[in-house]
Parts: structure tokens; C-alpha cells; sequence
């Protein structure tokens, strides 16, 4: 798969970051070098180093875009979402947004993270804020579910989940069960809700 070159019309700087995101999906931040993504912008040398002097703070500018994407895309579903129903189950439907991806390289945060925590890169808490991020989205989302207590641990579980099936799905390359998944976390999402109800109506009988 050939690296996807940034248009030209975009900053300098934005292409680089762009170039280097995808390369650090694709090959990973270690097997990744200055070279690779200076060649995949299209840029010389000295006009890279303008813009960034190490990999570190290009890895860096890579994190910071990806947690603003991230955040862009949570306002979103949570202006445009139906609800919180509606709005974690647009969070389980990247998997299958994304299957070609995720088939090939696995999710790109968790992917990220795993190889910063291996290398016990400096940069780790930056990457880690990425799933705080999810994790602090979905803690609401199940909060105004009414999974009040327990919201947090719901949180976790979820993202555990997924992070499971795009981990086993890039292995086994297997989209039907991302798919058979998928399916099951929709059913296991409206459990929660219909366990929110049910306790409601449980404490409304009881007063």
C-alpha cells in the first residue's frame, strides 16, 4: 500500500504531520524514519528541519492532531447524536467504518500506544490521552444512560472490547467478526440502557 502523499495546497508543516500520521499507522513510529516522511511530502531536508528537528516532536505533533481530530469528532456526535444510545453506538460503529484499516494495520491508537509503551517512550502519557479522552466520553454518555454508578467500569470495558476485536480482526484478518461483534456491542449497549430503565422504574416502585 503506497504512502498517501498530503496535498500540496496544505501548510508545510500540517503535510509533514499528515505524511508522518500515516506512516506511524502504517509502519509504526520505530521503523519510521526522517527520510521516509520527507519523502513521502515531497520536501527537501532543509526545509523539513525548518519544521521539525527530531522524530520526537514530530511524534508529538502527530498525537496532538490526532486528540484534536479525536475531540472534533466527539462534539460532533454529540451535537448531531440522538441521544446517548445513539452516541456510543456511533462509537462502536468505527470498527466497521474503518474495517479496511483496522484489517491491515489495527486500531491506530491502540496500535500507537501499545508500541510508545514498549519503548517506553517519553511521549507515552501524551499517546495514553487519547483513550482518557474516549474513556471520559463514553463515562458521560453511560452516566446519562442512568449507569450513574458504574459508568466509569462500563467505560473500560467497552473500550476493551474494541480494542479486542480490532486486535484479533487485524490478526486473523477476519471482517466477519468485526462485524458478528459489532452486532453484539450494539445488543450489549441497549442492555445497558434497558438496565438503566429497569432499575428507574425499580426505585420509582419502592418510594
Amino acid at each position: 500500500m503506497p504512502t498517501k502523499v498530503p496535498p500540496k495546497d496544505q501548510p508545510t508543516r500540517d503535510r509533514i504531520v499528515q505524511a508522518a500520521d500515516d506512516l506511524f499507522y502504517r509502519r509504526g513510529f520505530e521503523h519510521t524514519s526522517f527520510a521516509d516522511i520527507a519523502d513521502a511530502v515531497q520536501i527537501s531536508r532543509g526545509n523539513f528541519y525548518y519544521h521539525f528537528k527530531s522524530k520526537d516532536e514530530i511524534l508529538s505533533a502527530v498525537i496532538q492532531a490526532r486528540l484534536s481530530e479525536a475531540g472534533e469528532m466527539l462534539d460532533r456526535w454529540d451535537t448531531e447524536g440522538d441521544g446517548p444510545l445513539d452516541r456510543i453506538r456511533s462509537f462502536v460503529d468505527i470498527l466497521i467504518r474503518n474495517r479496511s484499516l483496522i484489517l491491515q494495520h489495527g486500531c491506530p491508537v491502540g496500535t500507537l500506544c501499545t508500541e510508545l509503551a514498549k519503548l517506553n517512550h517519553a511521549t507515552r502519557p501524551e499517546a495514553d490521552a487519547l483513550f482518557t479522552l474516549y474513556r471520559t466520553w463514553l463515562r458521560r454518555q453511560l452516566t446519562l444512560l442512568g449507569r450513574r454508578a458504574d459508568a466509569d467500569a462500563l467505560a473500560m470495558h467497552l473500550l476493551g472490547w474494541t480494542q479486542g476485536v480490532a486486535i484479533l480482526a487485524s490478526a486473523l484478518h477476519d471482517e466477519a467478526f468485526i462485524r458478528r461483534e459489532v452486532r453484539a456491542m450494539h445488543d450489549w449497549v441497549d442492555g445497558q440502557a434497558d438496565h438503566a430503565t429497569g432499575t428507574a422504574l425499580e426505585k420509582q416502585r419502592l418510594q
